[in-house]
């Protein structure tokens, strides 16, 4: 039976790496991997956005707009009987929007980002949620020298916040130490699979 998978975690979590590892696990050809932004038009706008450092509502609208599109896709993969495994899904765009309208505006826009995105979004069969401590995870994108707006301690502490609130608010969120090493993060998964 095909299942949806979603990879979340803030930038130096290692989701993306553990996202490609952990593909072999649901079978050789009975996965696809795709990844939020998208690789459409619609993902190029979201990336352009966050170069051009846009309000952060309209970021999220964007996000939104894109993952419309996606939505589209995975269902097309699900009923062709593939499983989806995703590297980031609506519950990045509440957790990093969420902090990031708060730097500009007092609200809570956690509650209404993640009605919104429930509303337009496939619910997944599980998310694996790598959870790092931020400073440990900003080392990791100091590193890899790809450091943008999203990467301030401070702000990826708030977004940690936002994912573990997510996590309480939601059975389907299986929470994995990142911290650990790759193999070990990997097994864990494969456990919970």
């Amino acid at each position: 039976m095909p299942r949806f998978i979603v990879f979340e975690g803030i930038d130096g979590s290692g989701k993306s790496t553990v996202a490609h590892a952990c593909l072999p696990l649901l079978g050789e050809g009975a996965a696809v991997l795709t990844e939020e932004p998208t690789k459409s038009w619609l993902g190029d706008a979201v990336r352009k956005a966050h170069q051009m450092r846009e309000n952060p509502v309209t970021e999220a609208f964007l996000f939104m707009a894109d993952r419309a599109s996606h939505n589209e896709k995975i269902r097309k993969w699900l009923s062709e009987g593939l499983s989806v495994v995703c590297d980031r899904y609506y519950h990045s765009t509440v957790a990093y929007q969420s902090a990031a309208i708060a730097d500009v505006d007092d609200s809570d826009s956690f509650e209404w980002l993640l009605e919104i995105n429930r509303r337009i979004s496939i619910e997944p069969d599980l998310v694996f949620l790598l959870d790092i401590d931020p400073e440990t995870a900003l080392d990791r994108v100091n590193r890899r020298g790809e450091q943008s707006k999203f990467e301030k301690l401070a702000f990826l502490e708030k977004v940690a916040d936002n994912y573990r609130r997510l996590a309480r608010s939601s059975k389907n969120i299986q929470v994995i130490d990142a911290s650990d090493a790759l193999n070990e993060v990997v097994s864990e998964i494969s456990r919970r699979l």
